[in-house]
């Protein structure tokens, strides 16, 4: 897998927060087990995108329909797992308030994620919609 901009810019983002959670972020048992779950959807995050490999794209495109690995039982699982290694990391250095950060970011997802959906229905049709039917978000 061939990292792009994009890619680093989002995982060091990331590290950023995680480094100023494990810093910061009171030794509660909130932050430790949000930080625990972060760093797990991170990981997951990662593999997903490794997964989809030169079928990654910043804007929705249609190069080919990957089914395997994480993908085999989720249709988005960057966008799962990314947004959810975000969500714990707020949590931890927010509190119950990071949901209003995590609610805007999950928003933004999701409209990306149907976006994905309507191009890749247009693009594979019929083994798309098999293929969606058989897999969770």
């Amino acid at each position: 897998m061939e990292l792009g901009a994009l890619d680093l810019v989002a995982y060091l983002v990331y590290l950023a927060f995680f480094v100023f959670g494990l810093a910061t972020a009171p030794r509660d048992a909130l932050s430790l087990t949000a930080l625990s779950l972060s760093s797990v959807c991170a990981v997951l995050w990662f593999v997903a995108r490794w997964q989809l490999g030169d079928a990654f794209s910043v804007g929705a495109k249609a190069r080919r329909l990957v089914t395997t690995g994480l993908y085999s039982k989720i249709r988005h699982p960057i966008y799962l797992f990314g947004t959810l290694a975000f969500l714990f990391v707020v949590l931890a250095l927010l509190g119950w308030y990071g949901l209003v950060v995590w609610a805007i970011v999950t928003a933004i997802q999701v409209r990306r994620s149907l976006r994905e959906e309507r191009l890749l229905l247009e693009t594979f049709g019929q083994e798309y919609v098999t293929y969606r039917d058989q897999t969770w978000f």
